[in-house]
């Protein structure tokens, strides 16, 4: 009971995690409730439907088809991320004022949700199948009886969205002037943590070079499988011994997002300059 209860709350975890930074990211955004649930439900089908196909996926590619799906998977959280981060930059500010007074900006945010509903998709899609998986090599090994089985899988689920909600309501709590600056931060980092994981994955398929593994490892200190670990692997794709290569695709998602970040905020400062310009003169 204890090892399904312990697999279900980190997959729960991980998913709720994404939820609440991404919930808390579009704070201000009329009818966000509507495309996480969406999204949401939209993962909870997927996952049906790969549980459904999890034979036929694990045998893919010479039985890599598990590791394939992840990586893909996750490299389109990643760019959905990205997009996200960058419109943030240059929207972040006005989603922080009352919905009637900031107008255009309101229709601009409404486009974003689109993004949102994918990368919340995505996340519940990827911690569903992953959590399917898991579970059935429990089942087959026989070391817990079914009903072993739901009740682990209920605590883990509860104890998971309880941190995850907690997050969300942490999140809020912090002041008006740096919230868009703190979730900026969790999102970059939540981007840069799925790409790394997208190429351990491709590691472990071998299609892409390991560069040194582990390049470190710390897990007497901090082990993947604590709380804390856990934690910090939903949040920051935190990995206690992770390979070359995870940190060079952390490092360069993470520098992009940064540059395109800081592209747009200066866009925005040269456009907003040459209008009061512009306004000035005539």
């Amino acid at each position: 009971m204890f090892g399904t209860a312990l697999i279900v709350f980190r997959e729960v975890l991980e998913a709720a995690l994404i939820i609440g930074v991404m919930a808390a990211a579009t704070k201000g955004v009329p009818t966000r409730g509507r495309w996480l649930l969406g999204g949401t439900l939209l993962g909870l089908a997927g996952s049906a439907i790969v549980a459904a196909s999890m034979e036929g996926i694990a045998q893919f590619a010479d039985g890599l088809g598990q590791e394939i799906f992840n990586a893909s998977i996750l490299g389109v959280a990643v760019l959905m991320l990205a997009w996200h981060s960058i419109w943030m930059a240059s929207h972040g500010r006005a989603l922080a004022v009352e919905a009637q007074s900031i107008g255009g900006a309101i229709r601009d945010g409404q486009r974003t949700l689109s993004v949102l509903m994918v990368v919340v998709a995505i996340a519940v899609l990827r911690e569903g199948a992953e959590t399917v998986l898991f579970l059935y090599g429990v089942a087959l090994s026989g070391s817990s009886s079914v009903v072993e089985m739901s009740v682990g899988g209920a605590l883990g689920m509860v104890g998971g969205a309880v941190v995850g909600v907690t997050l969300y309501f942490g999140l809020l709590r912090i002041p008006v002037r740096w919230f868009f600056a703190a979730t900026s931060v969790l999102v970059l980092l939540l981007a840069a943590g799925m790409a790394a994981q997208a190429a351990r994955f491709l590691v472990q398929a071998d299609l892409l070079p390991s560069l040194k593994s582990p390049l470190w490892d710390i897990s007497s200190v901090l082990p993947n499988e604590s709380a804390f670990g856990a934690v910090l692997h939903g949040l920051i794709g935190y990995d206690a011994h992770p390979a070359g290569i995870q940190v060079l695709f952390y490092v360069v998602v993470g520098v992009a997002i940064a540059a395109g970040m800081r592209w747009v905020k200066s866009r925005k400062k040269i456009t907003k300059t040459t209008s009061k310009k512009y306004v000035h003169t005539y």
